[in-house]
């Protein structure tokens, strides 16, 4: 698992506390993964969204990621629980790679936890951010 802090901005970080004290999905989501998620949380390193480096990993970012042992290279947008649809390539927070990405960087090479043991991955490209889109336009 991850122990050093990660980048969240302010909106998401908010967001995603609320998240995590939502009863109906606590209900029906995995306990773990949010314990994984607000121990994660505990780590950020809160910043303002105009000031987050481009090369970080944020809500509704898509962003290109090898698995170090198969080499196989696969894109991801990480979003919310309720816009997560796998196979179109949108990865929930929750999902235990969703949570181990948030706030990691360009370069940064992560080792966690996934129903099939370990996984060891590297995050090779932020194809889209929202915070560096919306500081274009």
């Amino acid at each position: 698992m991850a122990s050093r802090r990660i980048i969240v901005t302010r909106e998401d970080f908010d967001r995603l506390v609320e998240l995590l004290k939502d009863e109906l999905l606590g209900a029906i989501a995995d306990p773990k993964a949010f314990r994984e998620l607000a121990g994660e949380l505990q780590l950020a390193t809160i910043v303002d969204p105009a000031s987050v480096p481009a090369d970080v990993v944020t809500m509704n970012s898509t962003v290109r990621l090898t698995d170090l042992k198969s080499k196989e290279t696969e894109a991801y947008t990480l979003v919310y629980p309720e816009d997560a649809n796998i196979a179109e390539g949108r990865l929930s927070i929750l999902a235990p790679i969703g949570t181990a990405i948030l706030g990691y960087r360009v370069g940064d090479r992560i080792r966690w936890a996934v129903p099939t043991g370990k996984s060891n991955f590297r995050i090779d490209e932020v194809i889209y951010q929202p915070e560096r889109d919306s500081l274009a336009a």
